[in-house]
């Protein structure tokens, strides 16, 4: 598939990456169009897929979720079915905030976020340990965030 976006559509892309919660006039006064210009490439962004959706990232700090567990996963079958199977249960689970298909030594790695190392035993415990098909679970738990961010890195993309 060609990409298709344009300086304004691209412009737009990344003042939404930063903050989602930007009118149509805010983003058309900082790129240098008119509000309905604007307004209708960022509704064409959001027709063609560009834009998926837009959410408020909240802080898992002040919530008090602060453990994040990367967990990587190996299936003891691989079939198309024990996949799917896994994947469907793996997508259930409000702890997974990301799960990956991966190339070599390891089938899945997982992103999981807790309130403590307790409920993240008591996760793997009850839940991710007792899923059919489970081979093996190693978990690196994370310590300092250096960077953690979901903008994508556009500038580079183009």
């Amino acid at each position: 598939m060609q990409n298709t976006i344009t300086g304004p559509d691209l412009k737009i892309l990344k003042l939404l990456q930063e903050n989602a919660s930007l009118t149509a006039a805010e983003l058309a006064d900082r790129i240098g169009l008119s509000q309905s210009p604007c307004w209708r490439r960022v509704n064409r962004l959001e027709t063609e897929g560009y834009i998926h959706k837009r959410v408020a990232l909240l802080n898992a700090e002040k919530l008090g979720m602060d453990v994040v567990v990367f967990c990587s996963v190996n299936l003891s079958v691989h079939g198309r079915q024990s996949l799917e199977e896994f994947e469907h249960a793996v997508a259930l689970l409000p702890e997974v905030m990301e799960c990956y298909t991966m190339t070599g030594t390891m089938d899945y790695m997982l992103k999981i976020v807790t309130k403590d190392i307790r409920h993240y035993e008591q996760f793997v415990r009850t839940f991710l340990s007792q899923m059919p098909g489970i081979q093996e679970i190693h978990s690196h738990v994370a310590v300092t965030a250096i960077k953690n961010t979901t903008a994508l890195p556009l500038d580079t993309q183009l």
